[in-house]
């Protein structure tokens, strides 16, 4: 994927994986750490995982189609690598939300699941959705330093004449 109407994918892509990720993350802990929204949320916030894993693929590859079109730069650099981390924790919100499935579909079926189990659960829900939510805002602040540079490195971007309104 290149363009979506004629802008970079990866510039409209990013935005939903900054949503989503984040997002995902925190109905993850909540599903992890209160039964009654476990019983309500448990699907969507599978959904949700799929959703953002099947996305950040498309969002990294359209992000090396347009890094190829740039003048490389170090930050530019770093940025990509960082981005192509991102699939990993998106496996891992999936994983969460495979756990917590897990503990939901015994809960329904009146099967217990012992405390101790619940509890490394819900630790590794919440490791999982904390390392995606700060590897998201990683990514994003290497990236915006990378498009913005020293324009935001001042306060202020650069000021441009207005334009005359003489005749």
């Amino acid at each position: 994927m290149t363009t979506i109407n004629g802008l970079p994918a990866h510039v409209l892509l990013v935005h939903f994986i900054v949503v989503l990720a984040p997002l995902t993350a925190v109905v993850a802990v909540v599903c992890a750490l209160w039964p009654a929204a476990r019983q309500r949320l448990t699907w969507p916030l599978l959904g949700l995982a799929v959703i953002t894993a099947v996305l950040t693929p498309l969002t990294t590859e359209a992000g090396e189609w347009l890094v190829h079109r740039r003048e490389r730069s170090p930050l530019l650099h770093a940025h990509a690598e960082l981005g192509d981390t991102m699939v990993y924790f998106s496996i891992a919100l999936v994983a969460a939300a495979a756990f917590v499935a897990f503990v939901h579909v015994r809960e329904v079926r009146g099967k217990s699941v012992k405390p101790v189990a619940r509890w490394v659960i819900a630790v590794i829900v919440v490791i999982a959705s904390v390392a995606t939510t700060v590897q998201v805002y990683r990514i994003g602040d290497s990236g915006a330093k990378a498009t913005w540079g020293q324009q935001t490195a001042s306060g202020s971007a650069p000021v441009r004449a207005a334009p005359s309104t003489a005749p």
